[in-house]
């Protein structure tokens, strides 16, 4: 384990607090990262994204895609989780905290506000940060790539009708420029260099060689990311801190309880450690580019609903670590 990994949790600290430092010390620059931006899709981050999902996607074989149809049940359990229990559960958190706990210290305007956006996150399972959880976890590269695919085009039939009902209007769109541009970023620009260099290396010996090689830039990809996400969102931290902690208190009890629902259920059913895992954390991530896109336009980018967003994206590297860690340490309990 090399150092940037030992210490992933110190590095990542680290990188929060630096990232709220730049975000008020250096607003041009900040201004400067945002402004890259296409499709709600800031391109500086996924450029960091892209190399960190790289590595893992070296792992992919293709010709082993056959064999996971043999082991539905990591998928089978990744899809009810996220499809018919996760979007009702965040909405339920959301009316509890924002409607009835929190309700003596939020106008209730605002409440909604932020019970849209946790909806929004809610409905939208991760495609590109789960691929850096499974490396971590050292997670099946080809079963995680198979999750990931088959969430996505569940994504694009259930995603708007789901929100649609919990949110109780009709006029949402799905914004397809971000969707695309996401997949094509995240999933298939990888793939197909992750192929190319399987391909190039050939032997298996070669190719574990190269990952662990290029392994700690993806380590160093996270933090780097994770600065400039805290960096884009420093000034909106410092100035609404009491703000920021209330809406983050539904997603942690949410993302804690969705990855206890999977990984017990995977351990239940006898799932192997390298597909379990991934399996309980991709339900518990989400795909903040989808929920920041829809909330801004249906609720204009200063609201309630784009600031409970974009809180899911700050506490989700946090919390993400601590499950990544917790899944490490119980490895020996699943079935080889």
């Amino acid at each position: 384990m090399n150092i940037f990994e030992k210490y992933l949790s110190v590095w990542i600290a680290l990188a929060m607090g630096a990232g709220i430092l730049l975000g008020n010390i250096a607003p041009g620059l900040v201004s400067a990262i945002a402004a890259a931006e296409f499709a709600s899709v800031n391109l500086v981050v996924a450029v960091l994204i892209w190399a960190m999902v790289y590595p893992m996607m070296v792992g992919v074989d293709p010709r082993s895609l056959r064999d996971v149809a043999k082991q539905p049940r990591g998928l089978l359990i990744t899809l009810i989780v996220n499809w018919l229990i996760k979007p009702f559960t965040m909405a339920a958190f959301a009316v509890l905290f924002f409607q009835y706990i929190f309700a003596p210290w939020i106008p209730r305007e605002d409440a909604m506000q932020y019970i849209a956006g946790l909806i929004l996150l809610g409905a939208a399972p991760c495609t590109a940060m789960v691929f850096v959880w499974s490396q971590l976890t050292r997670g099946d590269a080809t079963y995680t790539l198979l999750q990931v695919s088959v969430n996505d085009l569940i994504m694009v039939i259930a995603f708007a009708p789901i929100v649609a009902f919990l949110l109780g209007v009709t006029d949402i769109t799905v914004p397809w420029s971000t969707l695309v541009l996401s997949v094509l970023l995240f999933i298939a620009l990888p793939l197909a260099a992750g192929i190319l260099t399987r391909r190039r290396l050939g032997s298996e010996p070669a190719i574990e060689t190269f990952q662990a090689r290029v392994k700690p830039y993806s380590v160093v990809g996270l933090i780097v990311t994770v600065m400039i996400l805290f960096g884009l969102q420093g000034q909106v931290i410092v100035s609404k801190p009491f703000i920021i902690v209330l809406i983050a208190v539904p997603i942690i009890l949410q993302s804690y309880g969705i990855f206890a629902i999977a990984y017990a259920a995977a351990f239940a059913m006898k799932v192997p450690h390298r597909i379990a895992a991934p399996c309980a954390l991709i339900g518990t991530s989400n795909f903040f580019e989808l929920a920041v896109a829809v909330a801004i336009s249906l609720f204009g980018l200063n609201s309630g609903a784009a600031l409970a967003t974009v809180v899911g994206v700050l506490v989700e590297v946090p919390v993400m670590l601590t499950l990544v860690a917790f899944a490490n340490r119980t490895r020996t309990k699943f079935a080889p």
